[in-house]
């Protein structure tokens, strides 16, 4: 077994590292601690440098194994599985990345929105452009967010209440039409629902919270973005920007 302990340690790395990723997350989100302290920039490379023990374990056993005798074509084995394993930090890094960008995204604010062009579930092309004096949200969903389906209904009344005075309310989300439409089981909506399909700049694509909505009032111009999941925020808002002349 002792000869063997580079390919072991080494085909157990991906697993060894997953574990360790799903450990991290559940504790952070069940424990939490010093860790929901941290910046995402600071969890992030935490987590991955973590998540890179195994196969930091299995270069060392390998290092010493050649320095001994040859490393056999299992030890080289065993090495290959390890880099297999800094996926998993590799991944880490990247979501940390997008987190990054999406809390810049939802910070902008005192701006003109981007316009985008994108086609909803029935096939038409919506255009922010075409919405110019009206307030207008954009809210960023998925149907896997549990937070997103709950919150769609408290949407769809803020729309049906004040459309008549100038009130807009789009869904965006990266899934195709029939995801969405199955995802949306029980659930009414009388605004629409837009997919990817168009042109959709990458402050509308990368958030860091689902559900996060863009708030753009009637001169275009964008409102510090919601992703609190709290509606009475958001209905206030949205009766304040009404309330404002152009």
């Amino acid at each position: 077994m002792t000869r063997h302990r580079v390919l072991i340690v080494g085909s157990l790395s991906p697993i060894a590292a997953t574990a360790l990723l799903m450990a991290i997350g559940f504790y952070a989100e069940r424990v939490g601690g010093r860790l929901l302290t941290l910046s995402p920039l600071t969890f992030g490379i935490t987590t991955a440098s973590l998540s890179s023990v195994p196969f930091f374990i299995t270069l060392f056993l390998a290092i010493r194994e050649r320095q001994t005798r040859h490393l056999g074509w299992l030890g080289r084995l065993g090495l290959l599985f390890a880099l297999v394993s800094l996926i998993v930090p590799m991944l880490m890094l990247r979501g940390t990345a997008l987190v990054l960008i999406g809390m810049r995204h939802q910070a902008a604010h005192d701006i003109p929105a981007p316009l985008f062009q994108a086609r909803d579930l029935n096939g038409k092309m919506q255009c922010l452009g075409d919405h110019r004096g009206e307030v207008v949200l954009v809210n960023v969903w998925a149907t896997w967010c549990v937070h997103c389906l709950s919150e769609m209904p408290k949407l769809d009344r803020l729309f049906r209440e004040h459309q008549n005075q100038g009130l807009m309310v789009f869904d965006l989300s990266d899934e195709d039409a029939t995801i969405q439409r199955k995802g949306l089981t029980g659930v009414q909506v009388n605004y629409p629902l837009l997919t990817y399909d168009g042109r959709i700049p990458a402050l509308y694509r990368y958030v860091a919270l689902y559900p996060t909505t863009f708030v753009i009032d009637r001169r275009g111009i964008l409102q510090p973005a919601i992703s609190d999941h709290r509606s009475d925020k958001l209905e206030s808002t949205v009766i304040d920007l009404l309330n404002r002349k152009p």
